[in-house]
C-alpha cells in the first residue's frame, strides 16, 4: 500500500517536498491556511543567491538594529512590546554577532544553497515549469565610501573562507554594466553565481504539474489540532484536524512547512520553534525607461530591485510588528526612496500590487530541517530566513531522504531544532 504524506504549508518549501516525495512514490497531500504560493514566496524579489553565505549574524549588527529603531524612516523596526518569544530570539541574535558564529554559520549553509542551486537547474528544464529563470548574477551598487569599503572588507572574508569572491567595478564599468543606473555612483560588486526567478509563475506551473501527477492540494485549510496515539515522546502522529471544508486528515508521514507560522504548533509538536515573523514588503509596477536589465541590492538603502519580462519590483524592509499584515504606505514610499539615488528611472506610476509578507527568522539565521524530537513520523521544514526561494528544492529533497531512510545528500545535524 502506498504510504501517504501529509505537507502543512504550501509556499516555495511545501512545493518542493512535494514534488521530491512524489519522485519517490508517496501519495502527498498539501493543505494550506490560505492559498498555495500565496505567502512570503508570492512577491519577493526572486533572488536564488548561493552568494547569500554570511548569515545575518554579523559583528556590528546589533548596534546598527538599536540605532536603526530610534530612526523613523529606518528599514528595521521593531514593535514595542511585551512578548517573551520575542526577547528570546533577539538575545539568541545577539549573542551570535561575532566573526566566529558568523562564519560557522557560513559553513554549515554554504552546502544547503549550492546543493539548491544544482536542484533548481535541473528543475527549470523542465518543460512544464515556467518561471522567468535567468542566471544574471548580482550586482551591489554604493554611493559612498565607507558602505563600499566595508562590504569590500566582507567581501575579503567571503572569498577568503568560502571561495567566492566578487567582481569589483568602479563607477564606470558599473554604468558599463548596468546601464540604467545613474552617473557619478562610487562602484559596485558583482557575484556571477546568483540567478533570479518569479516566484508567483515558478509556484502555478509547479502546481499545476504536480497535480497532473496526483499531488491534491487544499487551501483556506487551517491546521488546528494534532491527535497522536499516544502521550509519549515516541508517540506517532496519526491526524490533522483542520478549519473549512478540509476535516481530519490522517496520513503516515507529516511535514510542517509553515513558514512564520511554525510556532503556532509548537506546543502540539513538543518542541520550541524559535522562528519569528519578519515582515517584508515589495511593490510590483511597470517596467521604467530605462529598466534594468539586471538584479541589483543597494545595502546603503537596503532595497533589492528585480527586473521581470513585464514588470519591475522593489522589495525591501525587516520589521519585527507580530503577525500585523496592513500595508503601510510610508513603508512602501521607503521603498520607492530608497532606489532614486541609484537609478535614472526608479519607479513609474502604474502600480500592478503591493505586498507584505512574513520570513521565518530563527536566531542563527540557519534554517529548521530535520525530525520532530518527539514525534518519529513528523519532520519540520521551516525557518529559511530571507532565502527560502533559494533553499526550497533543497529542503524538499532532504525532507525525503529522511521519510524514506536513504542517505541524505547532506549532514542535517547543523539544522536540527534540538540545536536551540
Amino acid at each position: 500500500m502506498t504510504e501517504k504524506v501529509l505537507i502543512v504549508g504550501g509556499g516555495i518549501v511545501g512545493l518542493s517536498c512535494a514534488h521530491y516525495l512524489c519522485d519517490a512514490g508517496y501519495s502527498v497531500t498539501v493543505i494550506d491556511r490560505a492559498t498555495i504560493g500565496g505567502a512570503c514566496s508570492y512577491a519577493n524579489c526572486g533572488y536564488i543567491c548561493p552568494s547569500h553565505v554570511l548569515p545575518l549574524t554579523e559583528p556590528g549588527m546589533v548596534k546598527m538594529a538599536i540605532k536603526s529603531m530610534f530612526k523613523r524612516h529606518s528599514p528595521f523596526k521593531v514593535k514595542p512590546r511585551f512578548d517573551l518569544d520575542l526577547l528570546r530570539f533577539m538575545v539568541g541574535f545577539a549573542r551570535r554577532c561575532n566573526t566566529r558564529d558568523m562564519i560557522a554559520g557560513g559553513h554549515a549553509l554554504q552546502p544547503l544553497l549550492n546543493a539548491s542551486m544544482a536542484e533548481y537547474r535541473k528543475l527549470v528544464q523542465h518543460p512544464e515549469i515556467e518561471c522567468e529563470w535567468t542566471e544574471g548574477g548580482m550586482l551591489y551598487v554604493f554611493k559612498t565610501q565607507q558602505a563600499m569599503d566595508h562590504f569590500g572588507e566582507m567581501d575579503a572574508l567571503v572569498a577568503r573562507e568560502f571561495g567566492l569572491p566578487a567582481k569589483k567595478l568602479d563607477g564606470r564599468q558599473l554604468r558599463e554594466k548596468e546601464p540604467a543606473l545613474k552617473e557619478g555612483l562610487l562602484g559596485g560588486y558583482f557575484y556571477d553565481c546568483d540567478a533570479t526567478l518569479r516566484g508567483r509563475k515558478l509556484h502555478a506551473s509547479w502546481k499545476n504539474w504536480l497535480e497532473t501527477r496526483g499531488v491534491q492540494f487544499i487551501e483556506q485549510c487551517e491546521a488546528r489540532i494534532l491527535h497522536r496515539d499516544g502521550t509519549g515522546p515516541g508517540a506517532k502522529l496519526r491526524s490533522i484536524e483542520t478549519s473549512g471544508a478540509g476535516g481530519k486528515h490522517a496520513a503516515d508521514h507529516f511535514v510542517f512547512a509553515l513558514g512564520a507560522w511554525s510556532p503556532k504548533l509548537q506546543k502540539q509538536l513538543g518542541c520550541r520553534i524559535p522562528v519569528q515573523p519578519g515582515k517584508g514588503y515589495s511593490i510590483t509596477m511597470d517596467r521604467p525607461d530605462p529598466c534594468p536589465k539586471q538584479s541589483m541590492l543597494f545595502p546603503e538603502t537596503r532595497v533589492g530591485v528585480t527586473p521581470f519580462e513585464d514588470a519591475y519590483r522593489l522589495g525591501s524592509m525587516m520589521e519585527f510588528v507580530g503577525y500585523d499584515d496592513s500595508i503601510k504606505p510610508e513603508r512602501i514610499g521607503l521603498l520607492r526612496k530608497g532606489a532614486e539615488p541609484y537609478l535614472q528611472a526608479p519607479h513609474t506610476p502604474r502600480v500592478h500590487e503591493e505586498w507584505t509578507g512574513w520570513r521565518p527568522m530563527t536566531p542563527d539565521t540557519l534554517p529548521i530541517i530535520g525530525r520532530v524530537p518527539r514525534c518519529p513520523n513528523a519532520y519540520l521544514a521551516t525557518g529559511h530566513n530571507m532565502i527560502g526561494q533559494t533553499l526550497g528544492p533543497v529542503t524538499g529533497r532532504l525532507i525525503t531522504e529522511l521519510i524514506t531512510g536513504s542517505k541524505t545528500i547532506l549532514d542535517v545535524k547543523p539544522y536540527a531544532v534540538e540545536r536551540f
